[in-house]
């Protein structure tokens, strides 16, 4: 943390500098406020309310005609209350950074550090290379928690384009992370992707050291493992769009099935000419967990489709449905969403097995266990 400070002071300094040097420099403030009601009568507290607010502040500082400066901080402040009425009433909140990081940026070349989003790969709805992110495709507001690391991305004439990261003190499970990582050493990685015909082509590679000795026996205590993880994805257009992800992780200890896993993913889109235009949206999964690689004695089997209309210019009804062939459960998801300048109202339904069983990130969230609504408004300022 003392480091990252520091290297955000050396470029706040800097950028004060382009300022005096430059008339072309400039403050933005925006930012999303959000409430929402949401009713199952299948939790423990059946009626949620909360509210969401995330302030902006983006600084932009032009350096020359190719290169500039900039920097964003958010803050993410949440409240919520659950009530059991008449008889009780549960409340949380917190406040926390969202973003907090400084970009140098020329026609092909992007370094950033901070607390960041870092995301990748070609699909959309069941992920194996979500390595650093928890989006789910549900949320309308694709929310994520962020990771402290710097970032490197150099974009080749060609299109084709290489990452470099380094990360940092990230103490929390990430993605499909079930073992924290050792903060007190750094993960390091790459990917690089290139154009191929009808479409492209990447490779990705990360490394970090595990520690497993929060997880109260479930597998063996070390508080040093190291991790590898290989992934490819690809995507073409023709006709359709089609595309495969794929990622292996390797942990260097034992850890019984939980040593390798292996997600392989396909997935296809279309638009049909119906009405305004059906998209349409499948992929299926596989999950394996196993103690020696690729022997596919615990897989798990997941299909995923999405289905997207424009009702209008400022409607659209999007569902999405998950299906597990391992518990041959079906999880619903329906939202309507209506734009209103800088508000948006979305009105969400899910029904859901009460046993919510879905391995799609680290912290799911059991409030879409079972049957419910959601309203939520969103005003963007």
């Amino acid at each position: 943390m003392k480091v990252f400070l520091s290297i955000v002071m050396l470029l706040v300094s800097t950028c004060i500098s382009a300022q005096l040097a430059t008339k072309e420099a400039a403050v933005t403030i925006q930012g999303q406020a959000v409430t929402w009601m949401h009713y199952n009568p299948d939790n423990p507290y059946p009626l949620y309310w909360g509210a969401r607010l995330i302030p902006q502040i983006n600084y932009d500082a032009q350096l020359n005609s190719r290169s500039k400066l900039d920097f964003e901080v958010s803050a993410n402040m949440v409240g919520d209350v659950g009530l059991q009425i008449p008889d009780s009433a549960d409340w949380n909140g917190k406040v926390s950074p969202y973003r907090i990081w400084g970009r140098y940026s020329t026609e092909q070349l992007e370094v950033r550090a901070g607390l960041q989003k870092i995301n990748f790969g070609s699909a959309t709805l069941l992920r194996p290379l979500m390595w650093f992110d928890q989006v789910d495709p549900r949320d309308p507001l694709q929310l994520t928690d962020g990771v402290w690391g710097g970032l490197m991305r150099y974009y080749f004439l060609n299109n084709a384009n290489l990452w470099l990261w380094v990360l940092y003190g990230n103490d929390n499970v990430k993605g499909w992370e079930f073992v924290h990582s050792n903060s007190n050493v750094p993960e390091i990685g790459a990917r690089f992707q290139m154009p191929v015909p009808l479409g492209e082509l990447a490779v990705s590679y990360h490394h970090r050291v595990a520690d497993s000795r929060d997880l109260n026996g479930l597998v063996p205590a070390f508080d040093k493992i190291p991790e590898n993880r290989i992934g490819m994805d690809a995507r073409f257009d023709k006709v359709v769009g089609f595309w495969f992800e794929g990622s292996w992780i390797n942990m260097s200890k034992d850890l019984g099935q939980y040593t390798n896993q292996l997600n392989l993913n396909v997935g296809i889109d279309y638009t049909f000419g119906v009405g305004n235009g059906l998209g349409l949206l499948a992929e299926h999964l596989l999950i394996s967990y196993d103690q020696k690689a690729f022997a596919f004695n615990n897989a798990i089997n997941m299909t995923a489709l999405s289905l997207n209309y424009p009702i209008g210019m400022f409607d659209n009804l999007n569902t999405i449905v998950y299906y597990n062939w391992y518990d041959k459960q079906l999880y619903n998801f329906m939202n309507w969403s209506k734009q209103y300048n800088s508000l948006t109202l979305n009105i969400m339904g899910y029904w859901n097995p009460d046993d919510y069983n879905m391995p799609l990130q680290a912290n799911a969230e059991n409030l879409f266990a079972g049957k419910g609504v959601q309203l939520m408004l969103v005003y963007n300022f």
